[in-house]
């Protein structure tokens, strides 16, 4: 079995990392914070690119790729701060799938969609939701699609598009939606995770780049376990992430049974990797990486906003918990025909 990518999608990454080097980057989001403005790229250069549309099936207009490929992007984005989050467009493709006509006005940019979680009449923070021009939210059991009025969100992290929706219009584009509601907040767990890994990515890469050329008592501040250790943890977690994120992103398309566990399984770990790399980066770099100049503030900010959307981190490690609890008693429940399953 390969648990690698291939050749093909390694030049797919490569050539993401190119665009969003170009398009979008911590500078962008240093402006964001000091001046109200959307994101870059945007919704609209992401969906003339393909990158919004990658799982959108191509008799509706998009790429038909796996959520692989997407989370190979994501990644690149993540490395950029860039917005708005793939993981928006991978919910909205998950929630409109079957509705070629919806879907074409989405992978064409004529639409641009975000998803409203809590509570349609007043929801709770929702991702994208400053730069969408119709929103996603789930009443009962019914899915509806809608105009609304946004109340922005406390810019903590500005790329993320935070914002309060209430819908002043909807029709409901599918019923008994509650099992794909849940498969499309997975889905969309696993492309922010991704975006999360090329973050904490290149943070662990300021940290070793600053390491390296910082010196005190005449030698680089690298050569120091206090320092080499921690950015050599934080490495190991990076890649530790990232052997998550592909299993999951991979079940999303080949093994959907497995996809809630690994969904949840990245995005906690997730959670933690970045927070703790920022922490470190904060540290190594000393006075510095505490002042508004410097980039570390700006990946922190996306470590504290991403690690509470979508289910913060102790909501994931319960999922964990009783999926990896109900697995293990199926297992002996048929190996013996005898145990009974208590619900936890």
């Amino acid at each position: 079995m390969n648990f690698d990518i291939d050749e093909e999608q390694r030049n797919f990454a490569e050539h993401a990392r190119d665009f969003f080097s170009e398009q979008a980057g911590p500078g962008t989001a240093r402006r964001l914070l000091d001046e109200a403005g959307d994101p870059a790229p945007g919704p609209r250069v992401l969906a003339e690119l393909g990158f919004s549309s990658l799982t959108i099936p191509e008799i509706a207009g998009g790429v038909g790729a796996e959520l692989l490929n997407m989370a190979l992007v994501a990644e690149q984005a993540g490395r950029q701060l860039a917005g708005p989050s793939l993981a928006t467009a991978a919910r909205v493709a998950v929630l409109l799938e079957g509705d070629e006509g919806r879907l074409r006005d989405v992978s064409e940019g004529r639409t641009v969609i975000a998803v409203v979680d809590g509570s349609p009449a007043g929801s709770s923070p929702s991702m994208d939701a400053l730069s969408a021009t119709h929103f996603l939210a789930l009443d009962g059991e019914d899915l509806l699609l809608g105009e609304g009025r946004v109340s922005p969100g406390e810019p903590i992290d500005a790329t993320r598009g935070l914002g309060f929706v209430e819908l002043t219009s909807s029709e409901v584009v599918c019923r008994d939606a509650r099992e794909r509601w849940e498969r499309a907040r997975q889905v969309a767990c696993v492309v922010l995770a991704a975006e999360g890994l090329g973050a904490a990515d290149r943070v662990v890469e300021l940290g070793i780049e600053h390491a390296r050329s910082r010196e005190t008592f005449g030698r680089p501040i690298g050569a120091y376990q206090a320092v080499k250790h921690r950015l050599v943890d934080d490495w190991v977690a990076v890649n530790q992430l990232r052997s998550l994120v592909w299993w999951a992103a991979w079940a999303a398309d080949h093994a959907p049974e497995q996809l809630p566990l690994a969904a949840s399984a990245a995005k906690a770990y997730c959670a933690t990797t970045f927070e703790t790399a920022c922490e470190t980066l904060i540290h190594v770099l000393g006075g510095i990486g505490f002042t508004w100049e410097h980039d570390a503030h700006l990946y922190w900010r996306r470590a504290k906003v991403d690690r509470l959307l979508l289910g913060d981190e102790s909501e994931h490690l319960a999922a964990v918990a009783l999926q990896s609890i109900s697995a293990a008693t199926r297992a002996v429940s048929g190996e013996t025909g005898t145990t009974e399953v208590v619900p936890v």
